[in-house]
């Protein structure tokens, strides 16, 4: 892995580039076979439909919770088409992604659990991953966190920071160490130009899989669990890297 932290662009830049490139072309698709009430979905984002949702989640940070760089915003979610744009979002308002044990500790939490919303002391907001929900079910057990499902459309689709974040500034933490915004996007030489990556396994590694991706003008097939068509899904989905745990 080739390692340019000079060069390669930020997060929020290299979304953008994503948008000039081709906006309707599709960046993001997420297949769920963990057992449970999402099991079977998939969702297919192109760049533009990837930026909206980032848009409106930096938008709630921004403004919701004064994010800005210097800010920790803890994300607390299993590896997910959510989890990604809550992270470009962050990046997006220059804040720190802070993952593992340490996240429900950060100056903003996001989560899918009520309970460690109801403990968190600051700003929180309440995730429920079902691709459909209009609200969360459990959003009582959470008084004072932000119902995402409810909240997050009426934030705007267009967003501006307040600030941007340096090159050094903390973009990623976690038990491993921290990575500087300069080194969070570093291509894969090996997997060649425009590819379409499958990724499994932690949050960390389907985040950095997904910029290396992107940097690369190519696209990610993101999965949770096992099924028994992996190989007819990942033929179907024309994937030409397998970068799963």
């Amino acid at each position: 892995m080739a390692d340019r932290p000079s060069t390669q662009p930020l997060p929020a830049p290299l979304l953008a580039r994503l948008l000039a490139a081709d906006s309707a072309r599709p960046r993001l698709t997420w297949y769920d076979d963990e057992p449970g009430p999402t099991t079977g979905e998939r969702i297919e984002l192109s760049g533009r439909v990837l930026a909206n949702w980032v848009s409106k989640a930096a938008n709630l940070l921004q403004d919701d919770a004064a994010a800005e760089p210097g800010t920790t915003v803890g994300i607390d979610l299993p590896a997910h088409w959510r989890s990604v744009y809550w992270a470009l979002a962050t990046w997006s308002v220059g804040a720190t992604v802070v993952l593992g044990e340490s996240a429900t500790g950060a100056d903003v939490l996001v989560t899918d659990s009520p309970e460690r919303a109801a403990a968190h002391g600051g700003d929180t907001v309440l995730v429920t991953l079902a691709a459909l929900a209009r609200s969360s079910p459990r959003a009582t057990e959470a008084p004072g966190a932000v119902d995402e499902a409810r909240e997050l459309s009426t934030h705007g689709d267009v967003f501006s920071p307040m600030a941007d974040p340096e090159r050094a500034d903390v973009a990623l933490a976690t038990e491993a160490g921290d990575t500087a915004y300069g080194r969070l996007v570093v291509p894969v030489t090996a997997w060649g130009d425009a590819p379409r990556v499958v990724l499994r396994g932690s949050v960390e590694k389907v985040l950095r899989g997904c910029l290396s991706a992107w940097a690369a003008d190519g696209s990610v097939v993101i999965t949770r669990g096992e099924s028994a068509r992996d190989a007819e899904r990942l033929a179907s989905e024309s994937v030409t890297v397998d970068a799963r745990d």
